[in-house]
């Protein structure tokens, strides 16, 4: 019996597999300092509370829907994030001229305290993240970011 010698090829399992922008940006964020991440866990919340409590301090009164909207989440995902928000008294959901129906969304005294120091900790994260990279090249990739996010479908349910 003869044997055959193949040559490694790009889709042999010899090689390595081609890196596309997907692999890319996962080996990107497996790879992301903790940082941020320790920072959000330290205060026992989620990435997605400690947003939601970010965007309500320098956005009082806003409504569920402008959460959602802007995370390109559901409303009942978010009703639910508030939910936990509210139990731990990290929030406020207030009625507007007796309208039980439109409630507006407050970060309580709390949450301000709790959040305190957020977009510090995700900058230095950031910082550490794109250190190989200019000013330019971080302006380009935001720039392409915004425009790849910007036709993301939104969420169905």
């Amino acid at each position: 019996m003869r044997h055959i010698v193949v040559p490694p090829t790009p889709s042999s399992p010899t090689s390595p597999p081609p890196a596309t922008a997907t692999c890319r940006r996962s080996r990107a964020s497996s790879r992301q300092p903790a940082g941020g991440e320790d920072w959000i866990r330290e205060r026992e919340l989620t990435h997605e509370q400690a947003f939601a409590l970010g965007f309500l301090e320098q956005n009082p009164g806003s409504i569920q829907r402008d959460i959602a909207a802007l995370t390109r989440t559901s409303a009942a995902s978010v009703s639910s994030l508030l939910q936990g928000l509210e139990r731990r008294g990290l929030i406020e959901r207030r009625t507007e001229n007796g309208n039980e129906r439109s409630k507006r969304v407050y970060a309580a005294s709390a949450g301000a305290e709790l959040i305190a120091g957020f977009d510090s900790a995700m900058e230095a994260a950031d910082d550490t993240i794109l250190a190989p990279l200019s000013a330019a090249e971080r302006a380009t990739l935001h720039a392409l970011l915004k425009k790849v996010t910007a036709v993301l479908p939104q969420p169905s349910r």
